[in-house]
C-alpha cells in the first residue's frame, strides 16, 4: 500500500496542478454559461467519469502505449477536439432556445453526462499527466503498483471534481445574473459556444506531446 507520506506528497502536488485553469476549466465554464448551473454539473460529473477508464488503463500500462504512440494519440486528440466543436457549434445554434428556461431542462441528465464523459475520455492530455505523474509517487517496493496508480488516480479526479463543481456554479450564478436580459443571456450562451469551439481548435491545433 501507498505510504502516507507519498499520499501527502502527492495530494499537495495535486491540488498545486489542478488549481491552474485549464482546459478542463474552460470546458466546464463553457457549459455552464450555454446550459446553466445544472448542465455544467452534468457535465463535470461526465467529464470526471470520462477520467476513470483513463485511470485504469494507466494503472494497467495501457495508458503509457497511447501515450508514446503519435498515430494513437493524434486520434484521440483530434476525436476529442472535433466533439468540443460540435458542442460549441450546438450551443450557439440553439442560444435563443436559451432564454425561455433554464436550457438544461430540455437535455437529460443521461445525455448531458454522456457529452462530458466523451469529452473526458478523448483528453489525450490528462493521460500524459497521469502516465507522467502518477508513477513518480508511487513505491515500488510496498507491491501491488497497478493499485497503487489506480488510488493516486482517484485523489486526482475527486479533487478535480470538486474543483471544477465550484467553477460551474461560479459560471452559472453569473449567467443568471445576466439572464435578466434574453438579449444578454443568448449572447452569453454563444459565448460558451465559441469557448468550446476555440478549446476543440487549440486541442487539435497543438503539438502531439504537447
Amino acid at each position: 500500500m501507498l505510504p502516507l507520506s507519498h499520499l501527502v506528497a502527492f495530494t499537495l502536488t495535486a491540488l498545486i496542478i489542478i488549481a491552474i485553469p485549464g482546459p478542463s476549466v474552460l470546458f466546464v465554464i463553457g457549459r455552464s454559461l450555454s446550459l446553466g448551473r445544472r448542465g455544467g454539473l452534468m457535465s463535470v460529473a461526465g467529464n470526471t467519469l470520462g477520467m476513470v477508464p483513463q485511470v485504469v488503463a494507466v494503472s494497467l500500462g495501457v495508458g503509457a502505449v497511447v501515450a508514446k504512440s503519435i498515430l494513437l494519440f493524434q486520434l484521440l486528440k483530434l476525436a476529442g477536439a472535433a466533439y468540443l466543436v460540435y458542442l460549441g457549434i450546438q450551443a450557439i445554434r440553439h442560444r435563443h432556445a436559451m432564454t425561455n428556461a433554464e436550457p438544461s431542462e430540455s437535455q437529460s441528465a443521461r445525455r448531458l453526462i454522456w457529452q462530458g464523459f466523451v469529452v473526458g475520455i478523448t483528453n489525450p492530455k490528462s493521460i500524459v499527466f497521469f502516465v507522467a505523474v502518477l508513477p513518480q509517487f508511487a513505491d515500488p517496493s510496498s507491491g501491488n503498483m497497478p493499485l497503487q496508480l489506480a488510488i493516486l488516480g482517484l485523489i486526482v479526479t475527486t479533487i478535480g471534481l470538486v474543483h471544477d463543481s465550484l467553477w460551474a456554479m461560479a459560471a452559472a450564478t453569473a449567467r443568471r445574473w445576466f439572464a435578466r436580459s434574453k438579449d444578454r443571456v443568448a449572447r452569453l450562451g454563444a459565448t460558451g459556444g465559441v469557448m468550446m469551439i476555440g478549446l476543440g481548435a487549440t486541442l487539435a491545433l497543438t503539438g502531439a506531446k504537447e
